[in-house]
Formats: structure tokens, sequence, C-alpha cells
């Protein structure tokens, strides 16, 4: 077992539920519900519900476009019908959809209840599950209502994985990538020729988390340094908001992926990348996430939620760019040129 600590939770990386057997023998809820989609409901919750017995089950349809206020109102009113109180726990069982939006939901019921995550992608347990960011997407931008609340503890157990098509394992690779793109070149050097496939990857997981943890350390409510973990997602948000709008098939890790090289392509031009840096990133990125044509994108569409985004500062968009493979800037200023210049480069390879 490995664990990584923050100031107010542990999370736990483990092949057995040790971890999660201790927690919940030393904790005295009067009852605990357990969130879940259809997915997760069929896959995942017979191995939790054999770990610590049958639970009270909430579920929700999955998916980005069902992260929304409706959900969180089935949410609450299903803890309400239960008759839940404060001393109720929430656990989180699924991916990023689920773990923002339980998380949010818990915090906001009765003023907060404890909750737990038990992220069960791989996308969840690099990234999302960690941090404290909770939210759900409204009016057409992802995440512009939420608010920062630790879990009391996550529980990551790799043999999820196994229950994963190989899409899915590869959506979590771009936040593995852009970890190590922002902060640890050494990293990069080690992961970037892959198989994939074959990588250790509880320690990748691990590494991972842990550059994660340095950087929400030092900058929890994301007013500096944090930002640098936006890398890729200004653009790739953007994307991925837009697919979800015009029903295109497009996953975070995708968009995301997409974000990186348009931002790597700006980041030459802004932050003076070198341009081989560039050339290995986009050939490292496209050999995991095969190039998606986007050329019927409407740039007019992508710039109003560019537009959106609550990371801008008004009515100027910010993002962050990097100096370098290994080390990142935040709250670089982009312009509309800039940005219908990086797609018009995507577009182009």
């Amino acid at each position: 077992m490995k664990k990584i600590t923050f100031a107010d939770y542990t999370v736990f990386l483990e092949d057995d539920w040790s971890s999660l057997h201790a927690f919940m023998h030393s904790s005295s809820y009067t009852e605990i519900f357990v969130l879940v989609d259809e997915n997760t409901k069929e896959h995942c919750l017979p191995i939790i519900e054999k770990e610590i017995g049958k639970v009270r089950i909430i579920e929700i349809k999955s998916g980005e476009r069902n992260k929304n206020i409706a959900s969180c109102e089935r949410i609450w009113s299903q803890l309400l019908e239960f008759k839940a109180d404060r001393n109720t726990l929430l656990i989180n069982l699924g991916g990023g959809v689920i773990g923002d939006m339980g998380g949010f939901a818990a915090s906001c019921y009765k003023r907060g209840i404890d909750f737990v995550h038990i992220p069960t992608t791989l996308l969840a347990q690099v990234d999302a599950s960690i941090g404290g960011k909770l939210g759900i997407d409204f009016n057409n931008g992802k995440n512009l209502i939420g608010l920062f609340c630790s879990p009391k503890a996550v529980f990551i157990n790799t043999g999820f994985l196994q229950t994963l098509p190989p899409r899915q394992l590869r959506n979590g690779w771009a936040e593995i990538f852009k970890h190590a793109l922002i902060s640890d070149r050494q990293q990069w050097q080690r992961i970037k020729d892959g198989p994939l496939d074959r990588a250790d990857i509880q320690a990748i997981i691990y590494h991972s988390l842990s550059l994660k943890k340095d950087i929400v350390e030092q900058d929890p409510k994301e007013q500096g340094l944090r930002k640098i973990l936006n890398f890729g997602h200004t653009i790739g948000h953007a994307l991925e908001t837009y697919a979800l709008q015009e029903g295109d098939d497009l996953l975070h890790g995708e968009a995301v992926a997409i974000g990186m090289i348009a931002e790597a392509y700006l980041s030459v031009k802004k932050c003076r990348l070198a341009s081989n840096e560039l050339e290995e990133i986009q050939d490292v990125l496209l050999k995991s996430f095969p190039k998606k044509d986007i050329s019927s994108y409407s740039l007019e569409k992508l710039l109003k939620i560019i537009g959106a985004d609550k990371k801008n500062r008004g009515d100027t968009y910010m993002a962050a760019l990097l100096t370098c493979i290994g080390k990142a800037e935040y709250d670089k200023v982009l312009s509309n040129e800039d940005i219908m210049e990086a797609l018009q480069y995507y577009i182009a390879l």
C-alpha cells in the first residue's frame, strides 16, 4: 500500500481494501450511501458491497452531459427521501463526473455531509479524485458552479481499471502526460515512449498524484501556481464542451490532448518553448490520441465557450503555457487570434 497524505485527508493506493475496511470500522455514520451510474452499478458496486456490506444506492446517468443541477436535485431528493442526516456518509463510486458532482452535492446537503471518493477510471485516479475541486456544468460552461471541499479519504484500487475499455484507459493518460509536461521532465522521458498498456500503472498513478499534491498544497485555492494544472484545458475544455453540445464523440482526455498540442504551439510563440520540443510533444500525444477531425467545429462558438471560461480575468483569456518540457507558467494572455491560430495549427497537422 502507498499513501499520499494531505493536511485533512489521505489518499490510499492499494491492491486490497484494507484501508477502506479500517476507515469504515473506525467511523460511526448513521447511514452509508453510494453514488453510482449505470456502469459502476454493474461493474464496481458488487466489489464494494462484498467488502463493506449492503448500502443504500443513489443512481444517476453517466456522462458529462448529466453533470448538472438536475442530477444534483436527484441526489438531494434521494437523500431526503431516505431521511439522511448530517452524520451520513456519501461514497462516490465512479469517474470524474461522479466525484465532482457527488462531492458537490454532499458539500451542499444540509450545509455539508462527509464524502469519500473511490475513483474507478484512470482519469479520476490520477487527477480528479484529489485537490478538493468539486462542481457541475452550467449553461454550457464546464465546472462553472462549484466549490473547494476535501473528502474524508480517497481509496484507489487499480483493479477497477480492468473493467475499462482501451479508449477509457487512454483517456486517463492525457492527465498523466500533462503532469509530466508541466513539472517533471524526467518523468516525461520515462513515459513518453510507452507502450502504455504494459506500464507499471500503480507506480505511475502514485507519481502523478504526488506531483499534483505538491502543486495543490502550495496553492489550494488556485490563486497562483495551481493554475499550471490547466495546461491544455483552455482550448481542451472548449472543444469538449462544443462536442457535447453538438453530439460529437470526444472524451475529456482526448480534448485535453488536442488542447495540449494547440497550447504547446502557443508556448513556442509566447514562452519560447523550443520548436523541437513542440514536435516531440505532438508526436507523443498523437501516438496515444490519433488526430481528431475538428475542421467542422465553429471557431465562433469555440471562442464564445472560451469567453465564459472560469479561468478568465474579465474579458481576457488566461492560459498555462510551457517554457520547456517539465516547466510551465500561468496567467499567459491569449487573444482570439491566438486561439484560432493554434486550432488551425492542429487541423493542419
